[in-house]
């Protein structure tokens, strides 16, 4: 075991007494594998480097986590993958175990025999050949057991990758430098693109020597070896490792021997297993079956990301391609910002804490080197994927609840050289600056969206110079983080597209979705009804523009009942799912909506919706999730909504009341403290909160601290069949 995996181990293990219950039993890797969800049913540690797990695709966007449940076969395993996201990348290092002449690219799998736990997954071919896996943070570990009789092969397809077409797959390996050490011992670097690129190292390693190695013949543009390795007849299981490294093949080498020295895959398995039990019981709950899957489930895929790409020894590839040392000794990457920035980040901030420090440290780092906070950040690349940059929000969060494990002023300039140097499209600041908006005429995708996001980062800067007494830089991005309003068309009293003549967008549709990465329009997957309540610094000025409470409150009844599909949507638009009338549960920007009734005085109507949305969109079941869960931020989502309270505005500080959807939580915090949530009379019909008190107090407002969870007690909820209209 590493020496970061025992560091999280004792940390947890200062947090979490002793559990006899197995909560790892509620949590399940097949939810989200079918549909959109992309997740993965592989093995994985918590915030580890690899994820072995079965292919069974990998060159359309279905296969973004390389695995479809809807199929019958599989590709093999490869070693590295995405959970929950909407672009391709990794699928590292595939095997393949067989017993034919060669091997094929579909193989029949038995669909019954597929099983998935944290820690561990198995599946058996049609064939007979049945296949374990888990892993350590940087090493993923079979054992093939091949069926009676049967020759024993095994190709390893370093061509292979997570690919956005067939035809990628001959061409995104740039380089590749194998050698072949001994019979047992296949090491390798490797330069790879497709989302990013990205330059790797592995070791493989067998746990007996092959008799005979054949490589194919390479098609096309193709760089890298497929491998058939034949092994003498036994009955005895195959070990097979794979270790990876940023920076070299030492680098994997010297995983291997701290993490996975030898060869006892139960250990393996027992050590993967008892990490997930310690993190996961930090939460205790009481509810139905199905509610102790979906919670457990949620904190699964929350914690499987971000992922530490240093070695052991703390160095790694940066963004600019340059091995070096973290200065924290373990650098992480697989920040999808846009998405994990509303509930996930401020997530890990309350069951993780001793990550935080250390998730700041890595985004300042790659700030250091490519000139700004990372977007959306890949094995230590940047993406560009999606708009804003909402590292801003992560890391102001973090020094307002007090993280102190960075510097506050590098973390600050940080966030300025963020929000003032332009970069790519979406991050044109002059123009921002001269027009007080983003013009569709000059900004020709997403304008309206960027607009409305970037005004949500200016907001946090200016929170953050306020605290820090730069008063000047504070109050520029206090005005900036008011361009929103420009964009408010009080006709429509909708967020619309204006040209640089201050023009609005004509003819303007206002249901048209558009997906900015493939045809354009003002809006990002989404359109105008949803991106209008992208305001969650200013709901309170939302609500005064819209005529106040009760012309907002019919405003926002009509996102949710409003079923009109435009004729116009424009290019991909296959994230806008978990739909309500308007309102997109499966894409992010809906994801804190339901919440601003509460601002109008409505909390009946948050209650009421939060309840369609868990009864509709989260099941314990592979097609159990409504869209991409996006690295744990649909599963974030549950897990507030469940506790009845919400982020709507991280770097608040604060969270907006809902309705628990549990009847009893508690949360095991830092310095055996807990933080306890109660639900009296919680029913299908009693949905509607009567009453809530905190530590025995009427709840003052609508709205907890993150100190009032941090310090521990008890939230309690009286639950009624009946809306209180006069709460």
């Amino acid at each position: 075991m590493n020496n970061k995996l025992v560091g999280l181990t004792a940390a947890i293990c200062l947090i979490v007494p002793s559990c006899t219950q197995d909560v790892c039993r509620y949590a399940d890797p097949l939810v989200g594998t079918a549909d959109n969800g992309h997740t993965f049913p592989g093995a994985c540690v918590p915030f580890g480097m690899v994820q072995p797990s079965p292919d069974s695709g990998n060159d359309e966007w279905k296969y973004c986590s390389g695995f479809n449940i809807a199929d019958s076969t599989l590709i093999g395993f490869s070693q590295t993958h995405l959970s929950g996201t909407g672009c391709s990348d990794l699928g590292d290092v595939l095997i393949l175990p067989f017993s034919t002449d060669k091997p094929e690219r579909d193989n029949p799998y038995v669909k019954e025999s597929l099983k998935a736990e944290p820690g561990y997954c198995s599946v058996s071919f049609c064939s007979g050949t049945n296949v374990e896996m888990t892993a350590t943070q940087r090493v993923a570990e079979y054992r093939i057991s091949y069926g009676d009789n049967s020759p024993r092969k095994l190709l390893v397809d370093l061509q292979s990758g997570m690919v956005n077409s067939p035809e990628d797959l001959g061409s995104h390996v740039y380089e590749a430098d194998i050698e072949y050490v001994d019979s047992c011992t296949i090491q390798g670097r490797m330069v790879t693109k497709n989302w990013v690129s990205r330059e790797w190292s592995f070791v493989l390693k067998l746990s007996e020597p092959y008799l005979s190695r054949t490589i194919l013949d390479k098609q096309g543009e193709e760089k890298a070896d497929r491998i058939i390795l034949e092994f003498a007849d036994s009955r005895s299981p195959l070990g097979v490792k794979v270790a990876l490294s940023t920076v070299d093949t030492d680098g994997a080498a010297a995983a291997m021997e701290a993490e996975a020295c030898g060869w006892d895959f139960n250990k393996v398995r027992k050590e993967a297993h008892d990490s997930w039990h310690r993190l996961l019981s930090r939460v205790e709950m009481k509810g139905s079956e199905e509610q102790k899957r979906n919670v457990y489930t949620s904190l699964y895929h929350l914690f499987i990301q971000p992922n530490v790409i240093s070695d052991i020894d703390g160095r790694y590839r940066n963004a600019a391609g340059e091995v070096v040392t973290s200065e924290k000794g373990e650098f992480y990457s697989t920040f999808s910002f846009w998405d994990t920035y509303r509930a996930a980040n401020p997530m890990y901030t309350i069951l993780t804490p001793e990550m935080v420090d250390v998730f700041v440290q890595s985004m300042i780092e790659q700030c250091d080197v490519q000139g700004f906070l990372p977007i959306w950040s890949l094995w230590g690349q940047e993406t560009y994927c999606m708009i804003g940059n909402h590292a801003v929000p992560t890391v102001v969060e973090a020094y307002l609840k007090g993280f102190d494990g960075f510097d506050p002023e590098r973390a600050w300039r940080a966030v300025k050289k963020s929000l003032t140097t332009d970069h790519r499209r979406t991050s044109q600041f002059e123009v921002m600056d001269k027009y007080g908006y983003y013009p569709f005429d000059i900004i020709d995708r997403e304008s309206v969206s960027c607009t409305m996001e970037m005004c949500y980062d200016d907001y946090c800067a200016a929170v953050m110079a306020k605290a820090l007494g730069h008063d000047e830089d504070a109050e520029f991005f206090r005005a900036r983080s008011e361009n929103w309003m420009n964009l408010f068309d009080p006709d429509t009293k909708l967020a619309r597209g204006k040209d640089s003549e201050g023009n609005w967008r004509t003819p303007f549709d206002r249901f048209a979705l558009s997906h900015a990465a493939t045809h354009g329009g003002d809006y990002t997957e989404g359109n105008a009804w949803q991106y209008t309540w992208h305001v969650q610094q200013s709901p309170e000025k939302l609500i005064s523009l819209m005529g106040g409470p009760d012309a907002f409150e019919t405003k926002l009844d009509s996102l949710f009942f409003l079923d009109t599909v435009s004729k116009n949507n424009t290019g991909f638009v296959g994230d806008v799912t978990g739909l309500i009338g308007q309102y997109a549960h499966g894409n992010e920007p809906s994801h804190h909506v339901a919440y601003l009734y509460q601002f109008a005085g409505r909390p009946w109507k948050t209650e009421s919706i939060i309840r369609e949305i868990f009864d509709r969109f989260y099941k314990p079941l592979p097609d159990g999730l409504c869209g991409n869960d996006d690295c744990g931020q649909m599963s974030a989502w549950y897990l507030f909504s469940a506790m009845g309270f919400y982020p709507v505005d991280p770097v608040s500080l604060e969270y907006v009341i809902g309705a628990p959807q549990l009847p009893y939580i508690q949360l095991r915090l830092p310095n055996g403290r807990t933080f306890t949530v109660k639900a009296e009379g919680l029913s299908d019909s009693a949905k509607y909160v009567a009453s809530a008190s905190l530590d025995g107090r009427p709840l003052d407002g609508f709205r907890i601290s993150h100190e009032d969870i941090m310090k521990g007690g008890t939230l309690e909820f009286m639950m009624t069949d009946k809306p209180s209209v006069d709460r």
